[in-house]
């Protein structure tokens, strides 16, 4: 049985990224890189037939160092281990990033990367939540908007409105893979621990909804108060960014 990895066009592996993208059916935190040209393709062949793909990008944009996809189809999923090394030869890469939802990479991280560590947690859409704050309001930003100085996030569409001022932002990010969104926002300081946040996550995910798409949201694992603020808001944890850096760079121990 002859195993192959081979560099590509992003073109080439678009039928198994639709596999892929369907039987993950959450949101892909990366999905972005190929069509903004921030990854290389290679098809994975059995006795010269494709039967998946693996996509590398890099810790710098510049370079070409992690693979962060990889996709097999069912039948061929005994050879996964044997056609990740073939991966891992033909790219020179160093590292393996992944979402520990896809069950199949975060299996091979495991297996073949030492020190892994996550600095990410992912969130998917979990239940109805029903948060009312007297006074709040929620509405689309306008021109006529002042806002405040934000620190972390950029200006949203959406505005919380206190007492004639602006007092949170937010929004939704639509270049992931559909029908899935990432929610972000941003809270003036001085309103923080009040319950603002997550009143503003619970309506930001009904605009979602409105708008055809699936909310989703990820923080940093240290942030404390953010991941807080998504859980009161209906999101649960789905998963975690993991890295790990692999044993050697030539796919052989």
């Amino acid at each position: 049985m002859h195993l192959e990895a081979t560099r590509c066009e992003l073109r080439d592996i678009q039928i198994f990224r639709t596999l892929f993208l369907t039987e993950s059916n959450t949101q892909i935190r990366y999905n972005a890189r190929h069509e903004r040209g921030w990854s290389d393709s290679y098809l994975l062949f059995v006795d010269n037939a494709p039967i998946g793909y693996g996509s590398v990008t890099g810790q710098e944009l510049s370079d070409r160092d992690t693979i962060f996809e990889f996709y097999i189809v069912p039948p061929y999923r005994n050879l996964a281990q044997q056609l990740f090394r073939k991966l891992w030869a033909a790219s020179g890469v160093k590292f393996i990033e992944c979402q520990t939802n896809d069950s199949l990479l975060h299996s091979l991280a495991l297996e073949f990367s030492k020190s892994v560590s996550s600095s990410v947690i992912l969130f998917s859409d979990h239940t109805v939540t029903h948060l009312y704050i007297p006074a709040l309001t929620f509405r689309q930003k306008t021109e006529a908007d002042l806002l405040f100085k934000h620190q972390v996030e950029p200006e949203g569409s959406h505005v919380i409105e206190w007492k004639g001022e602006v007092i949170a932002t937010g929004g939704f990010l639509l270049h992931y893979n559909v029908p899935f969104c990432d929610l972000y926002m941003e809270v003036r300081e001085d309103a923080r621990k009040k319950g603002v946040g997550s009143y503003l996550i619970q309506e930001l995910k009904k605009e979602c909804y409105r708008a055809g798409r699936i909310p989703a949201a990820r923080c940093n694992i240290e942030n404390h108060p953010s991941r807080a603020t998504l859980l009161k808001a209906g999101m649960k944890v789905s998963g975690f960014m993991v890295l790990g850096t692999l044993e050697n760079a030539n796919g052989s121990f």
